[in-house]
């Protein structure tokens, strides 16, 4: 029975550069890189060397700890570098194409007469398997392991977010095919969460064989933790899987080509970009060509994602596997003057959660150009309450916080970390007047219960 969501916790960051819904496509990128760093906890183990040629698809490295999940090149050429830090730690797998995109073609049956089994061998070795993440602990899905459900949200609630009604328009038959794919990997059920204000998620209203609810609210209403948490929390012992709407139409895709097909659309967006839009590329793909000649200014900072979850690259970097979009918005390592932009200034550009600045009076639809300036430092983490009003759970975040930075075992089972991941506290951290890194906390909380409980 679907179910009807209404958040009264939360907050919108209004940014400048929201993406104009007109989509360029891109020529086939130069080169792609997978980067382990983006698959949590995962150790790779090397299965080319560089110089060897790949074909889209082909495998370039799996688990060390768990062989069956392979990765796989999402582009055909040579393996141009494995690049790699400290301790000869893999850090990314460059692959540059070759100009064809030549793909390892698999014959792939009619998806009906498939068996659960057959379905997850076919992801496993597709190299598709890496797109399903579970919670609790936020990390590639084991296949061992059975979810309770799996989880798919229909829409992003992130600063500057793409419209994924317009990311997955004509994908119909490949986001269908998808989802009966998930449907498989699951004796429960697959949750497809929409945006209650959206009057154009057509595609996404008439998803079959998948239970449709709608949650409305402010971010982060679109987090897929969010979703779990009001429509089927998480209890210790239990697991659930989610997939983001882009890779179900991907893996749609396989299903129904035979081919490792990444190609996706993401949102070119930030203040300053001189032309926010869409453009199709492919997961990982070098981000030049998209930003050659559409930054208006020289000190920025390019992100593969949104600004409160994403990574910082550089301008010729790589895009994230996960990430449908990159902002671009100014570096915050400029002077400010005390009396006109800094602690003493009115504050009509600044905008704020509390009403410390005027811009809380200003009409809902003005929109800031914010820089990357976190206006402090690191300082004693004390109780002030803001934590509590952007964050839509049940749980007590401060408490919870604090738990992980003391290594409570105890104290952060009881408090709920097995129904967390480090983006639900994104917006903790935005707001944070202690300006601790709650997210890096977070994530260190888990890879302790991952460690010690699991």
């Amino acid at each position: 029975m679907s179910k009807s969501i209404k958040l009264r916790k939360g907050l919108d960051i209004r940014l400048i550069g929201e993406a104009k819904t007109t989509k360029s496509k891109l020529p086939l990128p130069k080169s792609v890189s997978i980067k382990p760093s983006d698959f949590h906890s995962m150790t790779p183990k090397m299965v080319v060397k560089e110089g060897g040629k790949v074909n889209a698809g082909s495998t370039l490295f799996y688990d060390k700890y768990n062989e069956s999940i392979k990765y796989a090149s999402p582009i055909s050429g040579t393996v141009k570098a494995i690049v790699r830090g400290a301790k000869r730690r893999i850090l990314e797998v460059v692959v540059e194409s070759d100009g064809q995109q030549s793909y390892e073609e698999s014959t792939i049956g009619k998806l009906s007469d498939m068996s659960a089994d057959q379905v997850k061998e076919i992801i496993l070795s597709s190299g598709l398997w890496p797109m399903i993440n579970q919670r609790p602990i936020d990390v590639v899905a084991d296949p061992k392991n059975s979810p309770k459900s799996i989880f798919v949200s229909a829409f992003s609630s992130a600063p500057l977010a793409p419209d994924y009604n317009f990311l997955l328009q004509g994908m119909e038959e490949e986001f269908q095919t998808g989802l009966d794919a998930l449907k498989m990997l699951t004796s429960g059920k697959v949750h497809l969460t929409l945006d209650a204000k959206s009057t154009s998620a057509d595609m996404f209203k008439n998803a079959k064989g998948v239970q449709i609810n709608t949650i409305s609210g402010k971010h982060p209403a679109g987090n897929v933790g969010t979703q779990i948490h009001h429509i089927d929390p998480i209890n210790k012992g239990e697991f659930v899987w989610t997939v983001n709407a882009q890779d179900v139409a991907i893996m749609g895709r396989y299903f129904l080509t035979g081919k490792f097909d990444t190609t996706k659309t993401i949102a070119l967006t930030g203040s300053e970009i001189s032309e926010p839009q869409y453009f199709e590329t492919i997961i990982g793909a070098c981000v030049s060509d998209l930003l050659d000649g559409k930054i208006k200014t020289d000190n920025v900072r390019v992100i593969s994602g949104n600004v409160l979850t994403g990574d910082k690259i550089d301008q010729d970097g790589y895009l994230g596997f996960y990430h449908n979009e990159v902002t671009v918005i100014p570096e915050g390592d400029q002077m400010k003057f005390v009396a006109t932009e800094g602690w003493m200034a009115p504050g009509f550009k600044r905008f704020s959660n509390s009403r410390t600045f005027p811009t809380w009076i200003l009409p809902k639809s003005k929109k800031f150009r914010l820089d990357t300036n976190t206006n402090g430092e690191e300082r004693a983490f004390v109780v002030t309450g803001e934590l509590e009003k952007v964050f839509p759970f049940d749980i007590l975040p401060m408490q919870l916080v604090k738990a992980a930075i003391t290594d409570d075992i105890d104290g952060m089972e009881n408090l709920g970390i097995y129904e967390v991941a480090p983006e639900d506290f994104a917006l903790c951290e935005y707001v944070c007047t202690s300006k601790i890194n709650i997210q890096d906390e977070i994530r260190q909380g888990l890879d302790l219960i991952a460690s010690e409980c699991m």
